[in-house]
């Protein structure tokens, strides 16, 4: 304990502000990312929401997280040229415009614009605070420093989300402007309080030291073992990124959460879709530390593997069965998964990479998880919606009843059609729904979701057995 003492007073100033940055702006973009975004993007028009199709809500959200993941590359260069306190202050400004143009557009070319945007606006500030918090840490202190760094990111990953399960079903735009004034809090922080870290310059142009950040991927990517590694991990990504791009859709349409609110003395409506997909970083809160004293005596592949194949059963769970219970401690089984596998990615890349190319090699990391992004917003997109999207199989009940109800339009609404369909089945809304899942199964989507962490964690250990043979790699042995 004295250790610990002695080490956090060793934090500097900046290094706590900081880390209220991170906290304010992972509580603006999970406030609105978790759960919310794809609700929005696929809720009834009549609602408030967009009434976009799964293949659109796929497309705005891959691409755009995509983006999310591979210009850190491009805008940590740019950074380090040209300062991080001015970088921070675009990157604000950047993210509020996007919210407010998220919060006004209603096509589909100008959400996907202002989403693009609003991934820019993350890409820059993505490699700046956690630059900040490794130049002011050192040997004694980082591991620490991460440590806290990696706290608090989930506490903003929480309270976000918690805050927007409050508010959204009485405002969407609601949302919308608490992630604006999530963000124009960090104004006050970066104005008065962040104070620049030292960067030695390295007597390099802007342009030159964009290119010397692709190249430095290049470099990396000569290793075709590390390749291989990063291309079965962005299959975890994959399967991973439906928490938030398929769950919300799935609960929103076929899981009724007031019984859950009234057991625990609630109102009903109290507790929501996001409110469930909060939990997956409020899990975290609590049992990160101690899942992390587990897997500290691990190997990280066999951590990682093990770590796939839980989060892969945890899928399952949340998307068999309709008791929100049970689908709660899906959430926990798949946050778990999480814990052992992610930092443990991060763990291996640091092993793996020769000793004086670390930080190359860490640099690359975020290639799976863009590559992830984008197959997840495809496997959400069709596959998703013809397995397990509500309107979808309502149109194709009604077409096998031969019942003729008009397509939705501006003058007959998704509302209109379920309420005509209702009255053409005989049932009222909880009796179509039990009908639809009866008969269509909606739930067998669970096999693409698992399947895939599966496949994951299975190539993961042909990997290990037939590529490494099974011996721990390290920067001082050669990976190529």
């Amino acid at each position: 304990m004295s250790h610990f003492v002695h080490v956090i007073k060793k934090f500097p100033r900046v290094f706590w502000i900081s880390n209220i940055i991170e906290l304010f702006e992972r509580w603006a973009w999970y406030g609105f990312y978790n759960g919310f975004f794809a609700l929005y993007l696929t809720s009834a028009k009549e609602d408030g929401a967009l009434g976009f199709s799964n293949v659109e809500k796929g497309t705005i959200m891959g691409t755009g997280s995509m983006i999310l993941y591979f210009l850190p590359v491009i805008s940590g260069a740019i950074a380090d040229r040209v300062g991080y306190k001015k970088m921070l202050i675009l990157s604000f400004t950047t993210y509020i415009l996007s919210f407010f143009m998220l919060s006004r557009f209603g096509t589909f070319g100008t959400i996907f614009a202002a989403f693009i945007l609003l991934a820019v606006a993350g890409a820059m500030f993505k490699p700046i605070i956690s630059g900040t918090v490794a130049r002011v840490t050192d040997r004694e202190t980082s591991s620490v420093g991460f440590g806290i760094f990696y706290m608090v990111v989930n506490i903003g990953g929480f309270i976000g989300p918690f805050v927007s399960s409050m508010i959204y079903k009485n405002s969407w735009d609601a949302v919308f402007y608490v992630s604006i004034a999530a963000m124009a809090m960090n104004y006050i922080f970066v104005f008065f309080f962040y104070r620049e870290p030292a960067v030695e310059a390295n007597g390099k142009s802007l342009l030159q030291n964009v290119g010397i950040a692709f190249r430095n991927i290049g470099v990396t990517l000569i290793d075709w073992k590390y390749v291989l590694f990063l291309l079965i991990i962005g299959v975890f990504w994959t399967a991973y990124n439906q928490l938030y791009y398929s769950f919300p859709v799935f609960m929103e349409a076929w899981v009724n959460l007031d019984k859950m609110a009234v057991t625990l003395g609630l109102e009903p409506g109290s507790i929501t879709t996001v409110t469930i997909s909060s939990l997956a970083s409020f899990y975290i809160i609590l049992f990160q530390l101690i899942v992390s004293s587990v897997t500290a005596r691990v190997r990280p592949l066999n951590s990682i593997m093990t770590g796939i194949f839980i989060l892969a059963f945890g899928l399952a769970m949340m998307f068999t069965n309709l008791n929100p219970w049970l689908i709660a401690l899906g959430v926990l089984i798949f946050g778990i998964g999480e814990m052992a596998s992610s930092p443990k990615t991060q763990e291996y890349i640091g092993r793996i990479a020769p000793s004086d190319r670390k930080a190359l090699y860490m640099g690359t990391a975020f290639l799976p998880i863009a590559f992830g992004h984008i197959a997840a917003g495809w496997v959400s997109g069709k596959p998703y919606e013809v397995m397990a999207d509500k309107l979808f199989l309502l149109k194709k009940a009604v077409a096998e009843r031969g019942f003729d109800i008009p397509e939705i339009s501006a003058s007959f609404t998704q509302t209109d059609y379920y309420a005509r369909a209702q009255e053409l089945f005989g049932m009222d809304s909880q009796q179509l729904t039990a009908y639809l899942w009866s008969t269509y199964n909606p739930s067998k989507v669970w096999i693409i979701f698992s399947g895939i962490a599966v496949a994951a964690s299975i190539l993961l250990f042909l990997y290990d057995r037939l590529i490494l043979r099974g011996r721990e790699v390290d920067g001082n042995s050669r990976h190529q």
